[in-house]
């Protein structure tokens, strides 16, 4: 299978910059498997979509401002040439760092990515502020971080010098890690808009670099509509990193192999997934990050038992899903639309068939949807 056969053309006026002022005004491309068909409607219809004893499963992880700004020491770089003075000042140049992943239960040592990173190398150390403006954001040290590691196409392992609170020093000086294709730079207010309202303060050490985009049209007024008509609601979690979002850098589509992520099934939202499954009722996923916890829980459990069913616990999810993945657990799917020849359309088309979705997509770009992140949503079921 061609990762090729996944594209299609979007007009990069339909990528959505800003969220809506309304969580739940998005538009809403509903897919019927049965029919081979869709219909456009509107987020707020999404409650009526649900069956009464359908088991809707959010992903309740929560984002936090892992994009870091610093400068580079320079220390381990070759001198500059004196034919070329501007490259000093590349060696004390601006650096971007996104925080991937935490390595260990110390907060200090991470995997990232860096850009520029093709001239930092190990030894290296890097300085990260808080941006400017104020006396006292000004009078704050810096954060420090030494290169530990390097890997492929900007891949690194840094180590932090110990500070008294890691987290909270994040807090200040960290950027939401808003999307490359959100072109501009992250505001106040996508501290809150890039979160759902769901979100969980993350125990221990995982935290997720983008949000479960599918999840961010959610209010708590959707929430008590979907309660009061009786449907269940169970919350998993999984800490979104690279699998999520790297790009396929391969031909084929099963040459590409996923990050690993951090997830967790409590104990209570397995026992309603078994249940569901049990009864036959149909589990509803919110987000592709939903999908993958609940196929690739489902997916160990048959190595381990032959059955289809969930075990509660933590592990590390590195699932990939392409068309002809047996679902084992999930039904239907509430998702952003994706990006071409991504792991996530594949993964939709995974479940939808491919050429109802493709062709949904067709429509979507048609009919002005607004995508990815900021964006609508596709219900298939």
């Amino acid at each position: 299978m061609l990762v090729s056969d996944f594209h299609y053309d979007l007009p990069p006026d339909r990528i959505a910059q800003e969220p809506l002022p309304d969580r739940a005004g998005s538009r809403l491309l509903h897919l019927s498997r049965k029919s081979g068909s869709w219909r456009d409607r509107t987020f707020r219809e999404f409650p009526d979509l649900l069956r009464p004893d359908d088991l809707l499963v959010l992903n309740n992880t929560r984002v936090f401002p892992a994009r870091l700004y610093g400068r580079r020491s320079g220390q381990r770089a070759q001198p500059p040439s004196p034919h070329n003075p501007a490259a000093r000042n590349f060696l004390h140049g601006q650096i971007e760092v996104l925080l991937t992943r935490q390595v260990s239960e110390d907060p200090n040592e991470w995997e990232c990515l860096v850009r520029p990173g093709r001239k930092i190398g190990i030894g290296e150390k890097l300085y990260f502020s808080a941006p400017g403006g104020g006396s006292r954001e000004e009078d704050q040290p810096p954060m420090e971080a030494d290169v530990m590691a390097r890997g492929t196409f900007g891949e690194r392992r840094i180590r932090f010098a110990r500070v008294t609170d890691f987290f909270a020093q994040i807090q200040r000086i960290g950027h939401v890690p808003l999307p490359p294709y959100i072109d501009r730079g992250d505001q106040a207010t996508d501290r809150d808009r890039y979160q759902t309202v769901y979100a969980q303060k993350p125990p221990g050490m995982a935290r997720s670099i983008a949000a479960p985009t599918a999840g961010l049209h959610f209010t708590p007024d959707i929430l008590q509509q979907i309660r009061t008509r009786g449907i269940e609601i169970a919350e998993i979690t999984l800490h979104v990193g690279l699998g999520t979002f790297q790009p396929v850098r391969v031909e084929k589509v099963e040459d590409h192999q996923l990050h690993r992520e951090c997830y967790e099934i409590p104990p209570q939202a397995a026992e309603a997934i078994n249940r569901a499954r049990a009864d036959g009722r149909r589990v509803v996923a919110v987000g592709t990050t939903t999908v993958r916890t609940l196929e690739h829980a489902a997916h160990l459990q048959a190595e381990c038992a032959g059955a289809n069913r969930v075990a509660p616990g933590r592990g590390e999810a590195d699932l990939f899903i392409y068309p002809g993945h047996r679902f084992r657990m999930v039904d239907a799917l509430l998702t952003n639309f994706h990006l071409p020849q991504s792991t996530l359309l594949m993964l939709v088309c995974a479940l939808g068939g491919k050429e109802l979705v493709v062709a949904s997509y067709q429509h979507a770009v048609e009919a002005l949807y607004r995508f990815y992140s900021y964006g609508d949503c596709m219900f298939v079921e």
